[in-house]
């Protein structure tokens, strides 16, 4: 059985859609293992989790933090996982947008 919580970002998504991914203003990426379905996309605008937090702050996030927050089964920890890829991923491709619009060189 799913947490309330989980069932509510279910039953109520918020944060649907996809943004530009050629906007500068815009972390996309992509992780997980396509082989066994699990995949995650996202996209750093504004994520339900990061709201209001700082780029350094929102690259602290770990996946426990993530399961615990939504009483995720142990069963899906792998879930949390692909969140906490996801989320640096995205913030790391914002992080370079930001660097070649300035004419700068991205260092990772």
């Amino acid at each position: 059985m799913y947490h309330p919580i989980v069932i509510d970002h279910f039953d109520n998504p918020r944060n649907v859609g996809s943004f530009n991914k050629n906007d500068p203003n815009v972390g996309t990426e992509f992780v997980g293992a396509p082989a066994c379905g699990d995949l995650m996309k996202l996209q750093v605008n504004a994520t339900e989790w990061v709201k209001g937090k700082s780029m350094e702050e929102v690259l602290t996030i770990k996946n426990s933090q993530i399961a615990k927050h939504l009483f995720l089964p142990p069963v899906k920890l792998h879930c949390s996982m692909l969140a906490e890829d996801a989320i640096k991923a995205a913030v790391k491709d914002y992080q370079k947008k930001q660097a070649e619009a300035n004419g700068e060189t991205f260092k990772a």
